[in-house]
């Protein structure tokens, strides 16, 4: 039991609160293609992050752009 609560406990401290998207997550939210999705990327529609093959969105210029559009 102990060791569950420390697991649980370690994951919650890593993670406190997502500050990125992934091209993936935000094409779900914008119901949209991924490929549609990484264009927006490209175009610098928000700040935008390259993780080795991976590209990472940021959670707050996603949102103030997304808000910005309404």
């Amino acid at each position: 039991m102990a060791a569950e609560n420390y697991q649980n406990t370690t994951l919650c401290q890593a993670h406190p609160e997502k500050r990125t998207y992934s091209v993936q997550e935000v094409a779900d939210m914008l119901q949209i293609s991924k490929s549609r999705a990484y264009a927006l990327c490209k175009q610098s529609a928000f700040k935008t992050v390259k993780i080795g093959k991976y590209v990472r969105i940021s959670k707050s210029s996603f949102d103030n752009w997304l808000d910005s559009a309404e």
